[in-house]
C-alpha cells in the first residue's frame, strides 16, 4: 500500500500546477529573501539553509537571512520533528501530511497565505525541498563542482497556486568513489585541501556531500584504494557525513564499514583469515560497530567477507568450504550487529553476490530475508543479474551497483565519462522493474567528471518516471539548456548527441584497440600495445568518416563557445569543450598514426618514395593532436577557474598505451609538423556512406512493423535508437534486392546480459523460413565478452544462400528478456572487413522500407 501511495504522489508531482493568474513575489530586487528554519531541525536542514543562503547571494546579490516563521518568505517544516497539532494545521491547508510520511525523503512545496512553505517528511526531505527552491531560482546543482554561475535576477516569482510533492523512488541513492588515484585524490590533497599524499580530507567530503544533497542523493561509499587514507581514519569525515544526512556504506569487499586495504595490519592482527584468526577479525569488526553506533547520518552495513584486496576469502579452497565459511561469517555478523548496533532486522544491511560469491550464493547460501541483495553490472554498464520472482519478495529488497568508470579488463575507462545515457536508462529501468529499489550506487572516479551521466542516474533514483525510453535525449537537451542557457543548449544538443554516438561506437579509452590485465609473461605490465583499429576504407572510407564526424562536432562546439557568457566559460570548457576536443584529438592522434603506419609498409616498388608525403602529413596530424590533448589538459588543471581544479584531470590514467605519444614510423620536429600541416590541408566532411551493390543496412528502429511492447531507447547503441524487445516480441523488416546471389545477414545487438541467470536468445527468420536461434550469452571475461563491451555491440551472422531478387521479409524475435536490437545489414560479401554498419544517424522513429540500389 505504501508503494502505491508513493507512486501516486510521484505521478502527481509531475503534473504542472494550473496557473492561478496570481504571482507571489519572493524576491523584489531590494530586500533579501528571508528564511525560517525550525530550532530543532535536523543538522542537514541547517546545512541546506547555508547552501540556500549562498545560492541567493549568487542569484540576487544578497544572502538569504533568517526570520520568524510568520514573517519569513520561506518557512521550513520538518514533519518528523513537528507536533501532532502542527501536522493537523498543515493538513488543513492541503499539505499531504500522511502521504509525505509514507514516502522516502519526501517534500512538499506550496504557497500558503502568500508564504512559500517547504514541508519535509524528515531532515533530508526538508533539505531537498529548500534546494528545490534554489533550482527554481536558476541555480544548477553543479554551481560549485561545475562552476555553473547562475544568472543574476532582480525579481523572483512563484505562482500562487504552485504545489509539488516529491519523494524518492529508491531508498538509498549515491556514489562509490573508486579508482580515485588520478583525479579526486590528487586534487584533494594537492590543491583544494593541501595535505600529505593520499588524504581526501573532510573539506573535500563536505563538498561531495553537498553535491549529493543537490542531486537528491543520500549515500556514500567512500574512497578506499591503496594509498588513500581510510574514511574512518580521516578526522571529521564521518561527522561531516552525519551533518549532511549522508548514509555511509562500503563496497562489497569492505564488510561492516572496515577498509581492509588501509585498516587491517597483518603485523599486529595476523592473517585476515576467519578460519584460523576469528577472534582478531571479530574484534576488528566490533571496533567499527561500536564507533558508529547511534551516528546521526546513518550506516549501511555490508556483510560477508572477501580477502583484503578483493581476493577470495582466505583459508578455504573448495566450494563447500567457502560456503560453510561464508555462512558462518554472515551468521556471526548478525550477532555482532545485534550486540553493538541494535535489531539486525531493522538495521540496513547489504549483501553483494559478486565474482565467486555469486556462485556460493546460488549454491544455497542463507542470507537473512531482511538483508538487501545488491546486484552488479559487468563493469561496463550491462546488468548481469537481477532478482527473480522469489527474491523480489524479500523484505530487504534489492539494489544495484553500476559503473560509470572502471579499472580493469579488457580496458579501463578512467579519463572521460561517456557511457551512453540510453544505456543507463535501459539498465536502471530494467533493474527498477525487477524491484531493485532499495539501493542504487554509481561507481565514479570523480563526481565532476561524471557530470551529466551521474545526474541522470540519480534523477532516475529520485523519480524513476523523470525520463522514459523516448525522452532520454530530451532529458539531456534540458540539462544542456539549464547549464548553458536555452540558446546555447539547443544549438549544442544535436552535436552532443552525435558525440555520445561516437563514444558509443568506441569509447575514447578503447581507441587504441589494446587491452589490460593480459599475461605478463608476454605483455609488459600485462598491457598489449596500441595497434591498428578495425576502421577500414569500406563503405566510402569509414575511418575518414569517423574523423569527419568528430570534426563536425568539435566545430559546432567551437561556434557555440563564442556565445557563452564569460561567467560560464569555465563551466562550458570543463563539461563540453574538454571532453569533445580531447576525444576528437585522441581519435586524430590514433587514426592518423594508423594511416602513417599503413603508408610505411616496406614497399620496394617504384612508388616507394611517393608515399613519404602521405607518411609525413599523417605523422604531423597525429603529433599535433597529441600536443593538443596536452594543452587542453594543462588548461583544465592550471588555468581554468584560476587553477581551482589543478590535478583533477589526468590525460593518461594508469599510463596505459592508448594515452601515450603516438606510435609512428618516424617523428617530426615541431617545425616539420607545422610545415606538413600547412603544406597539405585536408578537407573534412567529404566521405559520405557509399553502399556497394548488394548491401542493405538499417537501424533497428527503421522497422516495417513492431509488436506491442517494443521500445525505441533514445541515445542507445551505434544507431542511438536501439529497440528493446519484450520476451516474445518481434520486429519485422521488408527489403528488396535487385539481384539473386548468396548473401549474409549481420545483426548487431546491445551486449546485454541474461539478468535472470538463464540465456539471452533471439531468433531470425527470412521469408517465413524456420527461425534460426542465436544466443548472446558470453562467459564473463571471455574474449567474446571483451570484444562486445569494447565495441558496444554483439554481432551475429547468418548465411543467406541463394537469396532471390525481389521483396523479402526479416523477422527478429526475442526469445528471452533483455534483448535490445541495434542494427542489421545484408551483404553479398561475407568476408568484408569493416567496423561500423553503414547507416546514417537516428531515423527519428520506426517505419520505412529499404531497397537495394
Amino acid at each position: 500500500m505504501r508503494r502505491i501511495i508513493t507512486l501516486i504522489a510521484l505521478a502527481a508531482a509531475l503534473v504542472a500546477t494550473p496557473a492561478s493568474g496570481r504571482e507571489m513575489l519572493w524576491y523584489d530586487g531590494i530586500h533579501a529573501v528571508t528564511l525560517s528554519v525550525p530550532k530543532a531541525a535536523d543538522p542537514v536542514v541547517t546545512v541546506a539553509a547555508r547552501m540556500f543562503a549562498s545560492d541567493m547571494k549568487a542569484v540576487t546579490g544578497q544572502s538569504a537571512v533568517t526570520a520568524a516563521p510568520t514573517e519569513a518568505t520561506i518557512r521550513i517544516v520538518e514533519l518528523d520533528r513537528t507536533a501532532k497539532t502542527e501536522r493537523q494545521k498543515l493538513a488543513a491547508t492541503g499539505v499531504p501530511v500522511d502521504s509525505l510520511l509514507s514516502m522516502t525523503d519526501a517534500f512538499h512545496i506550496s504557497v500558503i497565505n502568500r508564504q512559500i512553505v517547504v514541508v519535509g517528511a524528515n531532515g533530508r526531505g526538508a533539505a531537498y525541498g529548500l534546494l528545490e527552491m534554489s533550482r527554481r531560482a536558476g541555480v544548477s546543482p553543479w554551481i560549485w563542482w561545475g562552476d555553473v554561475a547562475p544568472q543574476r535576477r532582480d525579481r523572483l516569482t512563484i505562482d500562487d497556486a504552485f504545489r509539488t510533492t516529491q519523494g524518492a523512488s529508491v531508498e538509498f541513492r549515491g556514489i562509490f568513489i573508486n579508482d580515485e588515484d588520478w583525479s579526486l585524490r590528487p586534487w584533494s590533497y594537492g590543491t583544494y585541501e593541501p595535505a600529505r599524499f593520499g588524504i581526501i580530507g573532510p573539506k573535500t567530503y563536505k563538498k561531495v556531500f553537498q553535491l549529493l544533497l543537490r542531486l537528491r542523493a543520500n549515500t556514500i561509499w567512500p574512497a578506499m584504494h591503496t594509498g588513500t587514507r581510510p574514511f574512518f581514519l580521516t578526522p571529521g569525515a564521518k561527522a561531516m557525513a552525519d551533518s549532511c544526512g549522508i548514509v555511509v556504506g562500503t563496497s562489497h569487499c569492505e564488510p561492516l564499514l572496515r577498509n581492509n586495504v588501509g585498516e587491517w595490519d597483518v603485523r599486529k592482527r595476523g592473517p585476515f583469515n576467519y578460519m584460523t584468526n576469528r577472534k582478531q577479525v571479530v574484534d576488528y569488526w566490533s571496533e567499527r560497530l561500536r564507533e558508529v553506533r547511534g551516528s546521526r547520518g546513518g550506516n549501511l552495513l555490508t556483510i560477508g567477507m572477501r580477502g583484503i584486496h578483493d581476493g577470495s576469502m582466505e583459508g578455504v579452497r573448495t566450494m563447500d568450504e567457502k560456503q560453510r565459511a561464508l555462512q558462518q561469517v554472515i551468521d556471526d555478523q548478525q550477532q555482532l550487529i545485534a550486540r553493538w548496533i541494535g535489531n539486525p532486522e531493522t538495521t540496513p544491511q547489504v549483501f553483494v553476490p559478486y565474482k565467486e560469491v555469486l556462485e556460493i550464493y546460488d549454491r544455497g547460501l542463507r542470507v537473512p530475508d531482511y538483508v538487501t541483495l545488491m546486484w552488479c553490472d559487468d563493469n561496463y554498464g550491462y546488468m548481469t543479474r537481477l532478482s527473480d520472482s522469489t527474491e523480489q519478495k524479500r523484505r530487504g529488497g534489492a539494489g544495484v551497483y553500476y559503473h560509470l568508470s572502471y579499472w580493469g579488463r579488457p580496458h579501463d575507462y578512467l579519463w572521460l565519462t561517456t557511457t551512453q545515457p540510453g544505456l543507463i536508462y535501459n539498465e536502471m529501468r530494467e533493474a527498477y522493474d525487477h524491484n531493485a529499489r532499495k539501493l542504487w550506487i554509481a561507481n565514479v572516479h570523480d563526481p565532476k567528471i561524471a557530470g551529466y551521466d551521474l545526474e541522470l542516474f540519480l534523477d532516475m533514483a529520485w523519480n524513476i518516471n523523470s525520463v522514459s525510453a523516448a525522452t532520454v535525449a530530451d532529458h539531456y537537451r534540458r540539462w544542456l539548456c539549464r547549464q548553458f542557457g536555452s540558446t546555447a543548449g539547443e544549438a549544442l544538443w544535436p552535436s552532443m548527441c552525435e558525440f555520445y554516438r561516437l563514444c558509443g561506437e568506441r569509447r575514447p579509452e578503447f581507441m587504441g584497440w589494446s587491452q589490460t590485465e593480459l599475461d605478463k609473461r608476454t605483455c609488459d605490465r600485462g598491457l598489449s600495445p596500441v595497434r591498428n583499429t578495425e576502421f577500414t576504407a569500406a563503405f566510402g572510407d569509414e575511418l575518414d568518416r569517423y574523423l569527419d564526424r568528430f570534426a563536425a562536432v568539435a566545430a559546432r562546439v567551437k561556434a557555440v563557445a563564442k556565445t557563452i557568457p564569460v561567467e560560464r566559460q569555465d563551466a562550458f570548457f570543463a563539461a563540453i569543450e574538454y571532453p569533445v576536443f580531447a576525444a576528437d584529438a585522441n581519435a586524430r592522434k590514433l587514426l592518423w598514426a594508423q594511416k602513417a603506419r599503413q603508408a610505411a609498409n616496406g614497399s620496394t616498388t617504384d612508388g616507394m618514395f611517393a608515399a613519404n608525403t602521405a607518411i609525413y602529413h599523417a605523422c604531423a596530424e597525429s603529433q599535433s593532436a597529441y600536443q593538443e590533448i596536452r594543452r587542453l589538459t594543462e588548461y583544465y588543471n592550471d588555468r581554468m577557474t584560476g587553477g581551482k581544479w589543478s590535478r583533477s584531470m589526468n590525460m593518461r590514467p594508469r599510463d596505459l598505451p592508448v594515452f601515450g605519444a603516438p606510435v609512428l614510423p618516424t617523428l617530426l620536429t615541431d617545425d616539420e609538423v607545422t610545415y606538413w600541416l600547412h603544406r597539405d590541408t585536408i578537407a573534412t566532411g567529404h566521405h559520405p556512406i557509399l553502399l556497394p551493390r548488394g548491401v542493405i543496412a538499417r537501424n533497428a528502429a527503421q522497422w516495417t512493423t513492431a509488436d506491442s511492447g517494443a521500445r525505441v531507447v533514445s541515445m542507445l547503441g551505434h544507431s542511438m535508437e536501439a529497440v528493446a524487445l519484450p520476451k516474445g516480441g518481434a520486429l519485422t523488416y521488408d527489403f528488396t534486392t535487385a539481384d539473386s546471389a548468396d548473401a549474409v545477414l549481420r545483426i548487431a545487438l546491445i551486449p546485454t546480459q541474461p539478468n535472470d541467470n538463464g540465456d539471452l536468445r533471439f531468433s531470425v527468420s527470412i521469408d517465413g523460413a524456420e527461425p534460426k536461434i542465436f544466443s548472446l550469452k558470453e562467459k564473463f571475461r571471455s574474449e567474446g565478452w571483451k570484444q562486445n563491451v569494447l565495441r558496444g555491440q554483439a554481432v551475429r551472422t547468418m548465411a543467406l544462400s541463394g537469396l532471390k531478387a525481389g521483396l523479402h521479409r526479416i523477422v527478429v524475435r526475442a526469445i528471452d528478456n533483455h534483448v535490445v536490437v541495434d542494427q542489421w545489414m545484408i551483404d553479398r560479401d561475407a568476408t568484408r572487413k569493416f567496423y561500423l554498419f553503414p547507416v546514417a544517424g537516428p531515423s527519428k522513429g520506426g517505419g520505412g522500407k529499404n531497397t537495394e540500389k
